[in-house]
């Protein structure tokens, strides 16, 4: 059992605080999904739990928390190691050794497991995770997707009796979440775990779950909601598509499937598919980047397998495939970090490959998976006057940082220490720092990651309107319902190769990346809540 009475938290130097008079009380083997807008103390509360918060970030604490009959605030996360196992957002953090297999141990050898008992569980936890073919790569050949995979079985390995996951599907592909999810709903239900995770993308984990928690907000004025999720779910605006359109259209009970809105769906009047309107330069255009059979491999393990690509100026392309497909490793040799084994890039007609990321980033905006590494500067706003300084921008931006913070919902944070911000906040920090430049290319690697939907809609309008300056967007990302808003094309990569380059609604026949629209009106064109709320009046 999990008992939290009043608890107020502060983070050192904040001015206001994270959390504000919360209390929760969470059953043995309930499985919990915690949501609420970026900023609103989600990882926080987690942390709490297992001594984190504050042995580790020091900072004010007033109220009560019991873990099992056990005070984290008192005993820290030496004793409440033991009993609550935690997977951060970025789950390179958190590793230890260099090989796959080697991580998942550690934890059991530090505990001096017996080595039977300790290869059981190793083998165990690789096989539930699929991490069998990967347990002898490094860790740092990993995508990120597979590096979040290793860190829940590390996790999992040690058999804790409460599970906290803090976005455990970010870097996920729809398949490898959906296996992620299908684990923990068994850890639950046979063996009896108790599981909190936090989540933006609800419509991953809504099926799955017992409870919703949704915190209301950086500033506390809103309640706190706590129940069913369809209980709690008509009281929030953030929800994901499949809600959203259950809630316009007036469904009841609120589906919270796939299957239950499809029968709603099926008693919805009959309309003629649409064309959707393509917004895509004429191809005919000279690229402004080109790709020509590009080759990469990792230790002999080949990562690119003679990539073809172009994007036009003002295009938005979205870069799509499972993890492990080679995108995050696409992204890093058009910048420089990586350099192709065989093949050519060129920008704008000149040829840029093996050039060093520093002279390419002049011209290209690149945003990696982890916001932690474009982040330097003391504040929010001397991160955009570092880059502008660094370009010789200063006296001349071509964004107004202070219109640029608003833009990206940070207005609030000029004078904040960047790395003391939530994930979502560093994120659009990050992305702040790059596109202060306007660069006519950007290439952004899961630039959804820790945003809410209000956030995501946002980043949504904010490229768009650079699309109208001619800015063209390479972005790779695992989160479908995005890629159904902002996509020109779509470019699925499989195995390091291009297998898939056509028009977004290629995504409506795909088993692996239909969005959610798609799966509640096949064979209409639909793929976003928008298109449905086009063709049908409120209330129908």
């Amino acid at each position: 059992m999990i008992e939290i009475e009043h608890l107020t938290y502060t983070y050192p130097g904040s001015p206001a605080p994270a959390l504000v008079d919360l209390s929760l009380r969470v059953n043995t083997g309930e499985f919990v999904l915690i949501a609420g807008p970026s900023g609103a103390g989600k990882s926080t509360l987690l942390r709490c739990l297992n001594g984190l918060v504050p042995h580790f970030t020091g900072g004010t604490l007033s109220g009560k928390i019991s873990v099992e009959g056990h005070d984290p605030v008192r005993e820290g996360p030496h004793v409440l190691s033991r009993i609550v196992g935690f997977v951060f957002q970025e789950p390179h953090s958190q590793f230890v050794m260099d090989r796959v297999e080697d991580e998942i141990a550690f934890a059991l050898e530090n505990a001096a497991m017996p080595p039977g008992e300790m290869r059981v569980r190793v083998e165990e936890v690789m096989h539930l995770l699929d991490l069998t073919p990967l347990r002898s790569r490094k860790l740092e050949t990993l995508s990120g997707g597979e590096q979040q995979r290793v860190a829940i079985a590390a996790a999992l390995a040690f058999r804790p009796r409460i599970l906290v996951l803090d976005e455990p599907t970010s870097q996920l592909d729809p398949q490898s979440a959906e296996d992620v999810l299908q684990a923990l709903v068994r850890l639950n239900q046979e063996w009896g775990l108790t599981i909190l995770l936090a989540e933006h993308r609800l419509e991953r984990v809504l099926p799955y779950v017992d409870r919703l928690v949704y915190l209301p907000g950086p500033n506390g004025r809103a309640p706190m909601f706590s129940g069913p999720p369809r209980e709690v779910l008509p009281h929030i605006d953030l929800t994901p598509p499949l809600i959203t359109v259950g809630k316009a259209l007036r469904w009841e009970p609120l589906p919270l499937t796939l299957k239950e809105g499809r029968a709603f769906a099926a008693r919805m009047p009959a309309l003629p598919p649409v064309q959707r309107a393509l917004s895509v330069p004429p191809r005919e255009n000279a690229p402004l980047l080109r790709i020509q059979d590009l080759h990469f491999s990792y230790d002999h393990h080949p990562a690119l397998c003679g990539v073809h690509l172009t994007i036009s100026p003002g295009e938005t392309i979205v870069l799509m495939g499972r993890n492990g497909a080679g995108k995050t490793t696409l992204l890093k040799c058009i910048v420089g970090l990586l350099r192709p084994q065989r093949g050519q890039i060129w920008l704008n007609g000149e040829p840029i490959t093996g050039q060093p990321p520093e002279k390419i980033c002049q011209r290209v905006g690149y945003l990696p998976q982890e916001p932690d590494m474009m982040l330097f500067a003391d504040t929010v706003m001397e991160e955009l006057w570092t880059t502008l300084r660094n370009h010789g921008l200063q006296h001349a931006p071509p964004v107004p940082p202070c219109d640029l913070l608003v833009t990206l919902g940070l207005e609030g944070y000029a004078d904040a220490y960047p790395r003391d911000l939530s994930a979502g906040q560093r994120q659009r920090v990050a992305l702040g720092a790059i596109a202060v430049t306007r660069p006519r290319l950007l290439l952004l690697d899961e630039p959804t990651r820790g945003l809410d939907y209000w956030l995501k809609q946002q980043l949504v309008r904010l490229l768009r309107t650079w699309k109208q300056d001619g800015t063209a967007v390479l972005l790779a990302t695992h989160d479908v319902e995005f890629a159904a808003q902002i996509a020109d094309r779509v470019v699925i990569l499989s195995n390091g190769q291009v297998v898939v380059d056509d028009q977004p609604t290629v995504l409506a026949a795909s088993p692996l990346f239909a969005p959610q629209v798609a799966r509640l009106f096949p064979d209409t064109g639909w793929l976003t809540a928008e298109d449905v709320m086009n063709a049908y009046p409120i209330g129908v």
